[in-house]
Parts: C-alpha cells; structure tokens; sequence
C-alpha cells in the first residue's frame, strides 16, 4: 500500500494545515515506509502461534503491605479549603 502527496494534500486540507511541497513529499515517503512495514507485518505467518488467554488463570496475589506513611495532614497544609479531611473543590456542575 503506498500513499500520494495528493493524499497528503488533501488530508493537510481537511485538517487545515498548510502543507509546502517539499513537506507533503517527505511525509509521503516517511508515511509509505510505515504502510510498507505495516504490509510486511500482515503477511508473517501467525497461524501457528498459540494465543494465551490470560483472564482463565489466577493471578498471583501479594499481601497487602503499607509501603508509605500517611501524609495526609502534611500535603494538605497547602490546600487553600479542606472539609473533614478531604480536599474541598469548587463546585463545577450545578
């Protein structure tokens, strides 16, 4: 699959860009060179390759471990308005 500089033209229209000549022939080699990867990617061979479906095993669990003080009261001495604890915002919603 390759792409024009007319296309690239015609999407820096759509998207209101101003596009020079120069440009839309270097993002139409650069943009070929991707298709072209992306057409050699589709044609690997993929049908023997066993597809692990992760959702049918346990996950490992870990205990659940503090790691970190609470630093509540210290990081909320900034706050300009705090109601019981929790950071007050203004209301944006009505």
């Amino acid at each position: 699959m390759s792409i024009t500089p007319a296309e690239i033209n015609k999407l820096a229209s759509l998207s209101r860009l101003m596009v020079d000549e120069k440009t839309a022939t270097d993002i139409t080699d650069r943009l070929s060179s991707v298709l072209a990867l992306v057409d050699q990617l589709q044609s690997a061979q993929t049908e023997s390759i066993d597809i692990s479906r992760p959702f049918h095993t346990a996950q490992r669990l870990r205990e659940d471990e503090v790691t970190e003080k609470n630093k509540r009261d210290e990081l909320q001495t900034t706050a300009p308005e705090i109601h019981n604890g929790l950071f007050a915002v203004p209301k944006m919603i009505d």
